[in-house]
């Protein structure tokens, strides 16, 4: 059971909502022009944001393009690191036996 708070002679008030401001008291009177105003005022919001989005997904279709590209280049790279790197050695290793056999 609810207990409701007591107005001290035993008769118990239900309680008040916590809004119990009249409505108009939030609500600005509008009229139809303002009504159409805004609603324009959030389709271009809703179009500059369509815009950005597009923007932003080409964009980072084109830093992934570009990042794919650096990540081959880094690959193709490596491979010609490794394979300098095996013939400097291959190089060094016939100095020394030309070395020991001279």
């Amino acid at each position: 059971m609810i207990a409701w708070p007591s107005s001290g002679n035993g008769n118990r008030a239900p309680p008040r909502p916590v809004d119990h401001c009249p409505g108009h008291a939030y609500r600005a009177k509008m009229d139809a022009n303002d009504t159409f105003t805004q609603l324009q005022q959030l389709a271009a919001r809703v179009d500059k944001l369509l815009e950005l989005t597009r923007r932003l997904a080409d964009e980072n279709r084109s830093l992934r393009q570009g990042q794919e590209q650096l990540s081959n280049e880094r690959a193709q790279l490596l491979n010609k690191n490794e394979l300098a790197r095996t013939r400097v050695e291959a190089m060094i290793q016939r100095l020394k036996s030309l070395e020991s056999n001279a």
